[in-house]
């Protein structure tokens, strides 16, 4: 697992498949690498920095728990939202397994 830190990184993943949800937004796009890559983001609308750092922080503790379902070769980054902070953890790692499924079925089908 990479962490997307550049922003071109991001700006690819924003044109790639996305999934939209109550909790967040999943954009995902083919790269070159060999591993997969995980990105964040939370803008300032969200709240100020506490709460984007906590919802930043739950999205991290659901990728790790939903870190097999990955695919190697493919950028990932998540848009974090205010329902984040109020989620039940199992309901935000189910809703990520959800936006996984479908946008995996995006990637094979197209």
């Amino acid at each position: 697992m990479r962490h997307l830190k550049k922003r071109f990184q991001f700006l690819n993943a924003a044109r790639g498949t996305r999934s939209a949800g109550r909790f967040f937004v999943l954009q995902s796009t083919p790269v070159e690498n060999d591993d997969w890559g995980i990105g964040y983001t939370v803008t300032k609308k969200m709240g100020n920095s506490p709460q984007r750092n906590r919802i930043k922080r739950r999205l991290r503790a659901a990728v790790l728990t939903c870190k097999d379902q990955f695919i190697d070769q493919h950028d990932y980054v998540l848009i974090g939202r205010a329902d984040v902070l109020s989620a039940p953890f199992a309901s935000l790692v189910e809703k990520l397994e959800t936006a996984l499924k479908r946008t995996h079925k995006t990637i094979i089908v197209g």
